[in-house]
């Protein structure tokens, strides 16, 4: 098919060039293909066929096809809007079908582009009266008459009026599936791929890992929390499981032969678990089989293929860099398709549909088959649990299945999830006999000189793991604990001391995160000193010896107590150490951290053994709706779940969204010293990416490099210390802020110009 000429009249796509009739095969193809793949899907199969045959039939009019042949540069009146004028209404009814069915089709095909336009329905009706002409030379086998009515069936279809949940009930879901699923069709056959990857492959790769660990362990098999998720694949499932129990595992066994969304919160976390189910899992068709989504996707990706673990060579590609370019081009389009069987992803890539933005649709509608697993729910900001419940509340409206693994549940969460509907099973909890911690409860701040000098002393060639809530106590801490450590053993490197924390460019951030994850892995025999923040909370398969932290909540609390002694049992009689600030507050807590959750967290805490299902109760007791009805968190789910729901579907675009759900408080920016450091490479990879010279994977290089530069701060802290801005492209800033940078310590605001923001790390974490 690919090596016919297109018909020049009739248009459709310039790059490749395909004619209508071309492209609309193409969507056939993948029509085919998704029902083959999910044909127990709840859609009206033969009314989406017709969807994908309807709906550019609207680019055969005179404006879009001198556009296209670059006559003219407006493509005119949508084509969408255009194409409802072949729509035969009666060629349906004589199927069968009814006023809503009808109605939806008219939807999918007129927005299956969203624009915003002004027109009026005459302006419309006159020009489908011109495409007559046109008309009588197409031909195209599929279309099942030669209708075309300049009339817009207002029975049907008024312009500007679109289905609402409220007051059309079935309607907006069979019209969600119906656009959302010709969106997938017509975004793959545009982009030349697969709308789904054939899924199934987990089933078969877990059987091979499990009998993998049989050659070194006879005995091994699944334990109970994964035989529990084998057994209730078909359910909507909520799980507690202490750190170490093989959440993972458990969750791939539940996806079984299902499409898969895998949603954790830290992006840290996210590559690991990717990395791990692409080397251990996936096999040789990783690209095939599993993606990663996040904001560094690209980045990631890019290292991969020129690491050369999984790149694939040709040896009938003439130019192997084309073919590899092709390659990662290929595996980014899928990813960014949902194309893939299994997405390891933040939530903030997938539940932004909860909005109910223009063009939502085709999220759900791919999460209407999907099984999303949602780990570590306890990391999410009130906003973020708020936008998971009325997530899960679609989803499972629709058809797909959750499952929420996680070490640590809030009771107040269940409560709010029952309130929305929610059905499922649960909560059931797991542990096993090993008791890895006991707490030391010290009524202090963690950076006093005597705080310090215990660390120093407990370091003794073991490893050790100091969290603070905020960047600016990390700092603290870190520098105190430099100092005490280089005048007691006169080495003034301290090399075996590092520091992590958001501030730090990516670039480094990245490499620091390789180096925790090296020294805290399981087996290590090295030792060290780590002081962190809470990006280390979650999901980081790393095992230290001893654990120095601030008291946020019991949440966090015991989140950071899972990266010690992780693997092991409990061989001291404390090992985690937790301050709880005395007579002062602990960092953040009353800006990020909840004043009377710290208070709560803070009165259940006592010295000693804390075992498995201690914690549970703690938890339980802590977190219930009761205790926290009167706290700002309470009050932030609940009123971010109102106010959602009070927003009017098609009411926002993707763009207003992705600000709003991701809370975007955040730019990424470049410290002036490292600007000045780099600024030759800077205006290098700027005209790379500008140049019209460069391949796409020259320039996703060129852009990866200058994120590498980049620190992420809050927003109104980049807008008013910014001395450097340059806009790149479209969503892409180059902005460079009054702040030093140092390798060591990271980003610092202390000396700049804007005597407000010289505490700025005090709002970091």
């Amino acid at each position: 098919m690919d090596n016919k000429a297109a018909d020049e009249r009739f248009i459709a796509k310039t790059t490749p060039r395909k004619d209508i009739q071309w492209h609309t095969d193409d969507l056939l193809d993948n029509f085919k293909l998704l029902k083959e793949l999910y044909p127990n899907l709840k859609i009206d199969w033969e009314l989406l066929r017709l969807a994908c045959i309807y709906h550019d039939l609207g680019k055969m009019n005179d404006t879009f096809q001198q556009c296209v042949h670059g006559k003219v540069k407006s493509t005119g009146i949508p084509h969408g809007f255009l194409s409802l004028g072949f729509i035969d209404v009666e060629y349906l009814e004589e199927l069968g079908y009814e006023e809503k069915d009808i109605r939806a089709l008219f939807q999918a095909v007129a927005y299956h582009h969203e624009r915003d336009v002004y027109l009026e329905e005459d302006e419309i009706s006159r020009e489908i009266v011109r495409l007559a002409g046109v008309f009588k030379n197409f031909e195209y086998r599929p279309l099942p008459s030669r209708h075309l009515d300049a009339r817009l069936y207002k029975s049907f279809f008024r312009l500007g009026t679109r289905p609402y949940e409220s007051r059309d009930g079935e309607y907006f879901f069979k019209t969600i599936m119906l656009k959302g699923l010709l969106n997938r069709i017509d975004y793959a056959a545009s982009a030349g791929i697969d709308v789904e990857k054939p899924a199934g492959f987990l089933p078969e790769a877990m059987e091979i890992l499990l009998n993998g660990w049989k050659k070194d362990n006879p005995g091994a098999g699944w334990n109970e929390l994964q035989k529990y998720m084998l057994e209730n694949r078909n359910e909507n499932v909520v799980v507690v499981a202490q750190t170490g129990m093989g959440k993972t595992e458990a969750g791939l066994l539940w996806l079984g032969d299902s499409k898969g969304f895998f949603t954790l919160p830290l992006k840290s976390a996210i590559n690991a678990i990717y990395k791990r189910i692409a080397e251990n899992i996936a096999g040789k068709d990783m690209e095939n089989r599993v993606a990663l989504l996040h904001s560094d996707t690209l980045k990631v990706y890019t290292e991969q293929e020129e690491s050369n673990k999984y790149k694939k060579k040709s040896s009938e590609a003439d130019d192997i860099r084309e073919y590899e370019s092709a390659e990662l081009e290929g595996y980014y389009t899928r990813t960014r398709q949902l194309s893939l069987p299994l997405t390891i992803c933040t939530l903030d890539q997938i539940f932004d549909f909860v909005y109910r933005y223009k063009g939502f649709e085709l999220k759900l509608a791919t999460l209407s088959y999907s099984k999303v697993i949602v780990d570590e729910i306890q990391m999410y900001s009130p906003d973020l649990i708020a936008y998971l419940i009325l997530g899960l509340k679609y989803i499972t409206r629709m058809g797909g299945r959750f499952a929420i693994l996680t070490a640590t549940l809030p009771g107040v969460i269940l409560d709010l999830m029952k309130d929305e509907g929610i059905c499922f099973k649960g909560p059931e909890t797991f542990t096993n006999w090993l008791v890895r911690h006991s707490i030391m409860k010290i009524d202090s701040q963690i950076d006093e000189d005597s705080s310090i000098a215990e660390m120093a002393r407990a370091y003794n060639k073991n490893k050790l793991l100091i969290i603070c809530n905020t960047v600016r106590k990390a700092k603290i801490v870190y520098n105190k604990l430099k100092a005490v450590l280089q005048k007691e053993t006169g080495d003034e490197s301290v090399e075996y001391l590092q520091l992590l924390h958001s501030g730090f460019i990516r670039e480094e951030r990245s490499k620091k995160e390789d180096r925790i994850m090296e020294l805290g892995k399981k087996g290590s025999t090295g030792c060290g000193i780590w002081v962190t923040t809470q990006l280390v909370e979650a999901s980081l398969d790393i095992d230290f010896d001893l654990l120095y932290t601030e008291l946020s909540d019991l949440n966090g609390l015991f989140q950071r107590m899972g990266r010690c002694c992780r693997h092991r049992k409990l061989d001291k009689e404390y090992n985690c150490f937790v301050f709880t600030g005395g007579n002062k507050k602990c960092s953040g807590v009353g800006s990020f951290i909840d004043e009377k959750i710290h208070q709560l967290s803070k009165e259940a805490l006592y010295n000693g053994v804390l075992n498995e299902t201690a914690k549970a109760e703690m938890i339980k007791e802590t977190y219930s709706t009761e205790k926290l009805k009167d706290t700002g968190y309470y009050s932030d789910i609940k009123s971010t779940i109102q106010y959602v729901k009070d927003i009017s579907s098609y009411e926002m675009d993707k763009g207003d969204v992705n600000k709003v759900f991701r809370d975007i408080d955040q730019v990424s920016v470049i410290p002036l010293s490292v600007y000045k450091e780099h600024e030759e490479d800077i205006g290098y990879n700027i005209g790379i990416i500008k140049s019209r010279e460069y391949s796409k994977k020259e320039k996703v290089k060129a852009r990866e490099a200058l994120r590498d530069l980049m620190v992420p701060v809050q927003r109104r802290l980049a807008e008013e210390t910014k001395v450097i801005f340059k806009k790149i492209s479209n969503g892409f800033d180059i902005i460079a802020v009054d702040a030093e940078y140092s390798i060591e310590t990271g980003i610092s605001f202390e000396k700049t110009g804007k005597e407000e923001f010289r505490n700025a790390e005090s709002r970091m974490f």
